[in-house]
């Protein structure tokens, strides 16, 4: 799936390298030899992953620096000239979203254009893979898996923010990207659509695996706000993958010459047998640190969407992608990580590089059709 000699030496802008998925992203390029610079707020939590990776020594460039402020997002990507970007810079949580919808929608929104409008003066071949979520779609509820041609939508603040972000960066690509003279041939640009994604060294707030792990090393009942809403749960190193697989797709088929077929939406989610309620995946995790849960359903709080699953055959069919951990093995290896960490704190990067090792030598699932 992901080709060492492709990315050895190439150099890489990462966007949100301080966050969870980027800390992760960032370590794993680092291992494949990528020159990376990364871009993104100060680490806020602790402890938080960035700084248990020591991911400030592995990098080419380490810039404090927020998307919404476009002059020093261009000074970087002048410095660094990219062959590939992953933008991960975002406002991620859906409850922080109703306390800051502004703020959200400026960086979700906003942040991306100023990223996309940073690229333009590139005058070589740079793929961009623009990373959004599975809850741009409008969420109906249903039991059927988001395509990526479904409508759009969203009811709370991140979601609604992330959806529009989907249809400005089209809008940019189809305005921008080009060989007209207010054109550049020189991006291709694809956005990537995951969601729901677990691990080792997810330290947020309000988020359903980092409030059990907190909940169970201080021996308390693990807090759960609704137990019956369906996600589709995948390990972190799965859509990591796809991201790293389109972005390889996208720079060969720029090279090519032509349209290119990957400048486009892709799902990246696990097979169907990992969309779980919520009630499933703390019932797994006590099976691996044990302790207890609570129900603290509350009608009155902030909308969250009760469904939600993406159907994966594009990225299946057209890039070769298929998820490699089933549910039971990604909720073993994310409690795990968890468990020797609390044990042995400077255990991080060893379990991180150990999970790493056993995902890219994994047998690909044999999922159900996607």
């Amino acid at each position: 799936m992901i080709h060492p000699d492709f990315w050895k030496g190439r150099r890489v802008l990462l966007t949100g390298h301080t966050g969870f998925k980027g800390s992760w992203l960032a370590l794993w390029l680092s291992e494949l030899g990528a020159e990376v610079t990364g871009v993104g707020l100060a680490p806020d939590t602790d402890p938080h992953l960035f700084h248990q990776l020591v991911l400030g020594q592995r990098l080419t460039g380490h810039y404090l620096v927020d998307v919404r402020d476009p002059a020093p997002l261009a000074e970087v990507a002048a410095l660094c000239q990219p062959e590939v970007v992953l933008h991960l810079a975002a406002q991620p949580l859906v409850r922080r979203s109703y306390r800051d919808p502004l703020g959200t929608w400026a960086t979700n929104v906003q942040g991306s254009l100023n990223l996309l409008e940073a690229l333009k003066p590139i005058r070589h071949p740079c793929a961009v893979v623009m990373i959004t979520t599975d809850k741009v779609y409008e969420n109906r509820e249903w039991d059927y898996g988001y395509r990526e041609n479904d409508r759009l939508g969203g009811h709370d603040p991140y979601s609604a923010s992330k959806a529009a972000a989907e249809i400005a960066i089209a809008s940019w690509r189809s305005s921008f990207c080009g060989p007209a003279s207010h054109q550049t041939p020189h991006l291709s640009i694809a956005t990537a659509r995951a969601g729901n994604v677990i691990g080792g060294g997810d330290w947020a707030e309000d988020r359903i695996v980092p409030d059990a792990m907190r909940s169970l090393a201080q021996g308390e009942a693990i807090p759960v706000r609704r137990p019956e809403a369906t996600r589709p749960w995948q390990h972190v190193l799965e859509p990591l993958s796809g991201y790293l697989l389109l972005a390889q797709k996208l720079a060969a088929a720029q090279e090519a010459g032509g349209d290119n077929p990957y400048a486009s939406p892709f799902n990246f989610g696990p097979s169907l047998e990992a969309n779980r309620p919520v009630r499933d995946l703390v019932e797994e995790a006590l099976k691996h640190w044990p302790g207890d849960w609570q129900d603290l359903s509350d009608p009155a709080a902030p909308h969250e969407a009760g469904r939600l699953h993406l159907q994966i055959d594009k990225a299946h069919h057209q890039l070769g992608w298929q998820p490699r951990w089933p549910f039971a093995t990604t909720i073993e290896r994310t409690v795990g990580w968890y468990r020797k960490v609390h044990d042995s704190p400077e255990q991080a990067s060893a379990c991180c590089l150990a999970d790493l090792s056993a995902y890219v030598q994994a047998i690909p699932a044999a999922a159900e059709a996607p």
